[in-house]
């Protein structure tokens, strides 16, 4: 068991570590004022490969590990989470489309995605259907060579300003089977999206609810066969999972970095604040939760590479413990700068409200200890989850 990062693994560490710092930082703080979706941004991460990270080379993708992808989630994260959130976003429906899209969708659109140059989203969540993802109402009726798409779907990233947007839909009887999955151009007839919510944080993109009123979708865009969606679905929310504790470690560690600095600077008391045995203690717990938190997720990210039966588990675990670590880790370096940390001209502010979300997305937290707990009680989980 070798724990130590590759050659190439440092590379894309530090070709991520530099993009995020002259591309990333010194804007993160305006992109949340301003609710700014910083496209072109997005874009020159495209040309580094940000944008097809674990999509198949065939399309333009780069075909990396998701342990790989996480190295550099984290990095872009570290600057500025709301942002890194949606390139892990838009990977994954990315790859959805690149891996189970037939020939002639994945030429037209597969290098279009994987470069940047146009960008998806992904639309599981409804109004009605969250946690409960397997009752979706969205319905997709074939219709000769097209699919007819009618319904709604809540809280989709980036919509209103992407350009193609994966969508599960029932084309089938009540339940996780009768679900199917679509690459639905962004701008077909009968598309329409609500406002653009006001949130807490993630301000750097834009959230809308999207609804569909009989729009026409080519049955050539169905990604894989009818009734594969959900599992198609799950298969991405297992990466996702992954994917978006990784921004939680990577805003937890842009937040420790920032601690560690501040506590160096600052005087009370006639000494620097580092000299305070009881903000050491804390510093050095927060450290250690993070890199917890981190091993926790690149195992979880080799069991997923492995294709481990358990990996599932292992990524709820993750997701889990880094996201509560993580949001827990960007609050305790908050308290320790004092007044200053509650004000916009330092970034744990940010860091904090844009870490907070995780714990609720790509499934709640509290949707992930059901899905361990009931792995757990099966016969055979004393000897497989060890």
């Amino acid at each position: 068991m070798n724990f130590e990062l590759s050659d190439d693994q440092l590379a894309f560490v530090q070709v991520a570590r530099d993009f995020a710092r002259h591309e990333l930082a010194p804007h993160a703080a305006q992109w949340d004022a301003e609710s700014m979706f910083p496209v072109e941004a997005i874009r020159q991460g495209g040309a580094l490969g940000f944008c097809g990270l674990y999509s198949p080379e065939a399309q333009g993708g780069l075909g990396l590990s998701r342990l790989d992808a996480a190295l550099v989630f984290e990095e872009l994260a570290a600057a500025d989470p709301s942002t890194a959130a949606f390139f892990t976003i838009h990977n994954m429906a990315t790859w959805m489309l690149c891996s189970w899209g037939q020939p002639a969708l994945t030429a037209e659109w597969g290098e279009r995605l994987t470069s940047g140059a146009q960008l998806a989203s992904y639309c599981l969540t409804e109004p009605d259907a969250g946690s409960d993802a397997a009752q979706l109402k969205t319905s997709a009726r074939r219709d000769g060579d097209d699919y007819v798409l009618n319904g709604s779907k809540m809280f989709i990233s980036g919509a209103g300003s992407t350009d193609m947007l994966v969508v599960m839909a029932r084309t089938g009887a009540p339940g996780a089977k009768g679900i199917s999955a679509f690459a639905v151009p962004a701008t077909l007839a009968g598309i329409r999206y609500g406002k653009k919510e006001e949130k807490m944080g993630w301000n750097s993109q834009p959230t809308r609810a999207i609804f569909f009123d009989n729009v026409r979708v080519p049955a050539a865009n169905r990604l894989g066969e009818e009734g594969e969606g959900f599992r198609i679905a799950m298969k991405g929310l297992d990466g996702g999972r992954i994917n978006i504790a990784t921004c939680s470690v990577g805003a937890a560690q842009g937040a420790l970095t920032a601690a560690q600095a501040y506590l160096g600077e600052r005087k009370q008391f006639g000494k620097a604040l580092a000299e305070f045995q009881a903000l050491q203690f804390r510093l050095a717990d927060m450290a250690t939760e993070l890199v917890a938190a981190r091993q926790m997720i690149r195992l979880a990210a080799s069991k997923l590479d492995a294709g481990h039966r358990d990996a599932s588990t292992y990524c709820a675990m993750a997701k889990r413990f880094a996201t509560d670590a993580g949001f827990t880790i960007c609050n305790d370096a908050l308290q320790l700068h004092g007044g200053y940390g509650y004000l916009r001209d330092y970034p744990l502010e940010r860091l904090v409200r844009d870490s907070r979300v995780h714990q609720i997305l790509e499934g709640t937290n509290e949707i992930m200890r059901v899905i361990i707990a009931r792995r757990m009680l099966e016969a055979d989980a004393p000897e497989a989850i060890r």
